[in-house]
């Protein structure tokens, strides 16, 4: 069994205390993964507080190349590093999974590396001259979930380490194994005290977010805990860039011709097991061609193989945790006493594994939770709507709004309903593609803050102004 360390000041830190990391396809352990203690997060702090001074200093060119070194690097050990993703999240090497993930880390790290925020000349006159200038935060905590662990954390702490800022990071304790790897990789192009990691549970979470030596915390993961990650925040008005739950509804407008998009639809919903924050949750379909678009969507998700990860016929993985196997299961059943139809899966497979079928769910009604609540695995509730104008209105009811989708045979007319989704991405007949140069988060209790881009880059930085009389 691989041995892994944490990083801290560029130094392996093994600990007496160790957790197990469990494949989701077969229960088995992965790995014994250390347990980091609030003591070793008090010395990762120090550690990045330490190096955040001269890494701010170095000439923007020279963190440029250290990025595109960590590309390579990941680039590099891309087999490696897909494997372990499979082997301790559970998503599959064959279609948009392990592979697509550790791809999407270097092109996002390769993107990031190519960004620069230019100065802004505000007043240039015979009076004076007045510029807006861009600093490093300063030390950034980094705390990931364990859906997409490597790709997410690449998305925190590139944009972080290229404006100049230094980071601490705690990975789900689910899934640390790929962001241990990838921070000791890091370390071989970074100075030291630049990437720091720390595993471990609550204690350690919370111990990171409070301390006073963090200047910044970018979190993505549930509501629950993003509020309370803020309310952590602003007890010393640290800052944030919070990505948080979503429920994203998609519409399909009345007339659509549904098998040119069922391949679209399936991957909007049921990607990565449907464990993903911006997956399609709940579809909304006219009255007069429900029943059609039930049949051929069920048709279609009923073919698609589903099993361990590491077997390349399979496209489909399982839950990651247990946790969130009761949680679908617990939901499922709740539509199912109140009437909803289960049209194909619903029911967990006797075999080793946190395996769900893939589910589809006709006759869901608003205030059922599968509808109401965000289900993240692989089941969608199909509800049914009169008007475009009201199904509208009910995509809009919940406090989410990440993402949201609108699918027509006129992409012109769908954009127009699509605008007046209340989210942050509204797609038109796709769900959930992602794109570095593409600023991403979400509105009302979907999170604070976008990523990727320029935009997302700012994140990492205060505003300071220069204002020179002459």
């Amino acid at each position: 069994m691989a041995q892994y360390t944490m990083t801290i000041g560029g130094k392996p830190v093994v600990t007496t205390n160790t957790f197990n990391v469990v494949n989701p396809a077969d229960e088995t352990v992965v790995a014994a993964c250390p347990e980091g203690t609030v003591a070793l997060v008090d010395e990762a702090i120090l550690s990045a507080r330490s190096a955040f001074p001269s890494w701010a200093a170095l000439p923007d060119a020279e963190r440029v190349t250290k990025l595109l070194a960590i590309a390579d690097l990941i680039e590099k050990h891309h087999p490696e590093l897909s494997e372990l993703v499979t082997r301790e999240q559970g998503k599959t090497q064959s279609g948009p999974g392990a592979n697509l993930e550790v791809g999407g880390a270097v092109a996002w790290t390769r993107v990031t590396a190519g960004l620069s925020i230019a100065e802004e000349t505000i007043q240039d006159d015979k009076s004076g001259k007045i510029v807006l200038r861009r600093k490093p935060v300063g030390v950034v905590a980094s705390i990931t979930p364990w859906n997409w662990p490597l790709m997410i954390a690449v998305w925190h702490v590139m944009p972080a380490i290229r404006v100049g800022c230094t980071v601490v990071i705690k990975p789900s304790p689910f899934t640390p194994l790929s962001t241990l790897r990838l921070v000791e990789l890091m370390n071989q192009v970074l100075p030291p005290g630049v990437i720091n990691i720390v595993t471990g549970g609550v204690e350690v979470g919370n111990h990171l977010t409070n301390h006073t030596g963090i200047d910044k915390i970018v979190f993505t993961g549930s509501i629950a805990t993003g509020k309370k990650v803020m309310g952590s925040a602003a007890q010393n008005l640290k800052r944030v860039t919070l990505e948080l739950g979503g429920n994203d509804a998609g519409v399909v407008l009345p007339g659509t011709r549904i098998e040119p998009l069922l391949e679209k639809l399936f991957w909007g919903c049921f990607i990565n097991a449907g464990q993903t924050c911006a997956a399609l949750k709940r579809l909304y379909v006219h009255e007069d061609q429900y029943d059609e678009v039930v049949k051929k969507f069920a048709e279609y998700v009923a073919k698609i193989p589903v099993g361990n990860g590491l077997d390349p016929k399979n496209l489909i993985g399982p839950l990651s945790n247990q946790m969130q196997l009761d949680k679908v299961i617990a939901l499922v059943e709740d539509a199912r006493t109140r009437g909803a139809k289960i049209v194909t899966g619903g029911t967990r497979p006797k075999a080793p594994g946190f395996f769900f079928p893939l589910t589809v769910i006709a006759d869901a009604v608003d205030d059922m939770r599968v509808v109401k609540e965000e289900q993240f695995g692989p089941v969608i509730p199909i509800v049914k709507y009169k008007t475009v104008d009201e199904a509208i209105k009910r995509a809009n009811s919940l406090d989410v709004g990440l993402g949201g989708s609108v699918w027509g045979n006129d992409p012109h007319e769908a954009a127009r309903y699509a605008g007046q989704l209340e989210c942050g991405t509204a797609w038109v007949n796709q769900h959930g593609t992602l794109h570095p140069m593409a600023p991403f988060g979400g509105v009302k209790c979907s999170g604070i803050g976008v990523e990727f881009n320029l935009d997302g880059l700012k994140e990492y930085t205060t505003v300071q102004v220069v204002n020179v009389a002459l």
